[in-house]
């Protein structure tokens, strides 16, 4: 199964919410007027795309409208189509030249941040790269156990420290042992730190000087691992973290489990950051590279 096909059933619950409502906002328009983009604009919102990009979308596509003389509504869903890509950004890919690169992972507990780090080993490992998982949440036993699970199904290397060592620790072991493997790829798990605790918030910082320290001349990337199912909230979480840690990507787990998917939106509006992955089931392969225009078409139809 394609992007394209696991993307638009992923969003099953989404398109029930949010797509049959636009489309029949859309289905509306006989011209300009402000009750059709008021309405449109409300029908974004409540989708969870978030005021501020929702009112984006909104004025660009009052502009759209105006400037090609759009009369109908399929030019109408054409033309926001084209903006809500252009608001998700370019389809990039993470900069991971080095050997070895560096992926730091952060989110606060219950987002799927362990099971995600577990799938993105399988993913490169599949591609014939040579991972190093290592276990920098030493704050909870079951973690390390989970991502050592993890390690042996996709054939990546694994390190981990007793309970309660210094994750920079780890961090610090686990560079060596990747040069000395030639590792092309290290993952680092990090405590589920909850983003209004200075002190955990603080743990990263020092991981991240060890990175700098150890691997100057490496690629690093930080994903940001967020629940869709937890809407707004998430979004609130995310600028939490930019403020501790320089965010690169974000990854959105639980994608097919809400009605809400506009967070997507919202989320690049706000931080200026791309969604690199999207987690459309409980199998490991359900972590998919995401694509801003396959996911906009499966959400518009």
């Amino acid at each position: 199964m394609g992007f394209f096909d696991k993307i638009k059933q992923g969003l099953t619950r989404t398109k029930q919410n949010m797509s049959t409502k636009l489309n029949a906002t859309i289905a509306s328009f006989t011209g300009e007027n402000d009750e059709f983009f008021d309405e449109l604009e409300e029908t974004l919102i409540l989708s969870d795309v978030g005021g501020e990009a929702s009112m984006k979308a909104v004025d660009r596509l009052r502009e759209v409208v105006s400037e090609r003389g759009l009369r109908g509504p399929d030019e109408v869903k054409a033309a926001l189509r084209e903006i809500l890509v252009d608001m998700l950004g370019e389809k990039g890919r993470m900069k991971l030249d080095s050997r070895p690169s560096i992926i730091l992972v952060v989110g606060v507990n219950g987002v799927g941040k362990t099971t995600t780090i577990g799938k993105l080993a399988k993913l490169f490992e599949d591609q014939g790269k040579h991972v190093l998982l290592a276990a920098g949440d030493t704050f909870r036993a079951a973690a390390a156990e989970q991502l050592g699970v993890w390690a042996e199904r996709s054939g990546a290397d694994f390190v981990r420290h007793e309970e309660g060592s210094d994750p920079a620790a780890v961090v610090f072991d686990s560079i060596a042992a990747a040069i000395a493997r030639k590792t092309d790829i290290i993952i680092v798990d990090t405590a589920g730190r909850l983003h209004n605790k200075s002190n955990l918030m603080n743990e990263l910082n020092k991981i991240s000087r060890v990175i700098d320290r150890e691997m100057p001349w490496g690629d690093r990337e930080t994903l940001l691992v967020l629940d869709a199912t937890t809407g707004q909230n998430g979004l609130l979480q995310a600028e939490e973290f930019a403020k501790s840690a320089p965010l690169t990507g974000i990854v959105l787990t639980k994608l097919d489990g809400t009605a809400k998917g506009g967070i997507v939106f919202a989320i690049t509006q706000k931080l200026g950051v791309p969604v690199r992955f999207v987690g459309v089931g409980e199998q490991a392969d359900d972590l998919i590279p995401f694509d801003p225009e396959e996911f906009t078409e499966a959400l518009l139809g």
